[in-house]
């Protein structure tokens, strides 16, 4: 039997923010029903003990998040979610006492992503203040992210933008020294207890009008994760944003009869030969990061 480290369930493919590294999806605007995330939960316990609760949209809209993270728990799950942070006050009463919560990652590079965005003090500050009540009162960790660079050498206005931030995480968590001291990229540096600060490149989805390569290389796609999108589609990665690698729908077929098809195992085999044989995983640059 398949077991994956990571496990995305998408509970809205809606989102509240049009941010300009984020593609709009092309599919139907929806929510999961709560029997339905019950179901796709029964159904995938045997393969996972984490669950991711995206892969587009935002998570905190969706208005039974509290309920959701109740059945996670009762299943013994644990729960990872990422946000962009903007409705992280009106939704801190279902979210705090929730022990199926794990981690929650907050992509500050969204406030510049948006373009209608204003306030960036505010905007951060209010992440924070709900961070270190949370800090108090539960185990989570946290994740700032800022992926935002375009290259390993960013322009002033890069720094500049990101200095707004990093200032004030400087200011609201006492540190003694300038985060770029210490910056890394792709690698969390430790702010405090359980908080940690991650920034890198530009994220980019794989899109199937850009160049194909030549195919070579590996992916942890059906490996060591897997997703279901919200209207039940699988596919093998939380890259597939768009449900291009359709596996099955788990609303008419068991997942477990999903995962072990001819379309997944073509897919598993030939990275298992670091071949890519989906045109998607073709035109996919996260696909390099494992070599050749």
């Amino acid at each position: 039997m398949k077991k994956f480290k990571k496990f995305y369930i998408e509970v809205t493919s809606v989102c509240n923010l049009a941010c300009t590294f984020c593609p709009p999806t092309k599919r139907e605007a929806s929510f999961i029903k709560v029997d339905d995330f019950k179901k796709r939960l029964d159904e995938v316990r045997p393969h996972t003990d984490y669950i991711y609760l995206h892969v587009k949209g935002e998570p905190l809209l969706h208005p039974k998040i509290d309920q959701l993270l109740d059945l996670s728990h009762e299943r013994g799950f644990k729960v990872n979610i990422t946000t962009n942070g903007t409705l992280i006050t009106k939704n801190k009463a279902k979210l705090l006492n929730k022990p199926a919560l794990r981690q929650m990652n907050f992509s500050l590079h969204s406030f510049d992503g948006h373009i209608g965005s204003t306030n960036k003090e505010a905007y951060v500050t209010t992440i924070i203040s709900f961070i270190k009540e949370a800090l108090e009162t539960t185990n989570i960790l946290f994740s700032l992210r800022l992926w935002n660079l375009h290259t390993d050498n960013a322009t002033n206005q890069e720094k500049n933008r990101n200095r707004q931030v990093l200032e004030i995480l400087e200011r609201e968590f006492n540190l003694d020294y300038q985060i770029e001291e210490k910056f890394e990229r792709g690698s969390g540096l430790k702010i405090a207890d359980r908080v940690y600060l991650n920034q890198d490149h530009e994220f980019e989805w794989p899109d199937l009008n850009a160049e194909e390569d030549d195919g070579k290389g590996f992916c942890h796609g059906l490996r060591n994760q897997a997703a279901i999108l919200a209207n039940g589609t699988v596919v093998p990665c939380c890259l597939d944003g768009e449900g291009i690698i359709n596996l099955g729908n788990i609303n008419q077929k068991p997942f477990a009869e999903i995962i072990e098809g001819e379309r997944a195992n073509k897919l598993y085999d030939g990275f298992s030969r670091r071949e890519a044989v989906e045109e998607l995983c073709r035109k996919c640059g996260y696909r390099k990061r494992f070599g050749t």
